[in-house]
């Protein structure tokens, strides 16, 4: 089963490294992935998004496709510029901290967090992006929060190791929202 995943937002949110860490726990979990950041000259502030493919066969394809299963929207421009790209009855999880809440389509799902602010109760803004990756693996649950904490622990530098714990409670919160409030 193929299943394809966007995450975007602005420079500086990590949405490249979220992508990694997604990508990298599929593999843990010996699903073959296809990963692809895509950003801007300007970086920090300009547009930023990565593609990942996740299938159970060697068969995974290629990124760029015209429509996707999952998109996680981490500000404004990412889910104006996204929304057209989700599928049939797929997904758009927008953080609604930086996401006005406007349903458009009739003919996929959506769920509103307020994934800054979860964060900065969490006392961190920068955790945003992996707080995402716990409410993505809750909504699709095509991931473990636990493959998503072994993940962490690979991709994230030893410079940053410290960090660890609190990408980790960041997960955790993500994972443990009442997504039935995100559907309103």
């Amino acid at each position: 089963m193929e299943k394809n995943f966007i995450i975007a937002g602005f420079g500086g949110q990590g949405v490249l490294l979220a992508g990694e860490v997604l990508a990298n726990a599929f593999m843990l979990d010996n699903k073959n992935v296809t990963w692809y950041p895509s950003y801007g000259a300007e970086m920090r502030g300009g547009t930023v998004n990565c593609e990942i493919v996740m299938n159970d066969s060697e068969d995974v394809s290629s990124v760029n496709k015209a429509e996707t299963d999952f998109i996680v929207a981490l500000n404004q421009a990412s889910f104006d510029r996204f929304l057209p790209k989700v599928k049939k009855g797929g997904w758009m999880i927008a953080n609604s901290s930086l996401v006005t809440e406007a349903k458009t389509r009739s003919d996929i799902n959506y769920m509103f967090v307020p994934m800054t602010k979860l964060a900065d109760d969490l006392g961190n803004t920068k955790m945003t992006n992996i707080l995402s990756l716990g409410v993505l693996a809750k909504a699709s649950g095509l991931t473990d929060p636990k493959l998503l904490e072994n993940a962490l622990d690979q991709v994230l530098p030893p410079h940053r190791k410290n960090l660890l714990p609190l990408n980790c409670k960041a997960l955790k919160i993500g994972y443990e929202y009442d997504l039935s409030l995100a559907r309103a």
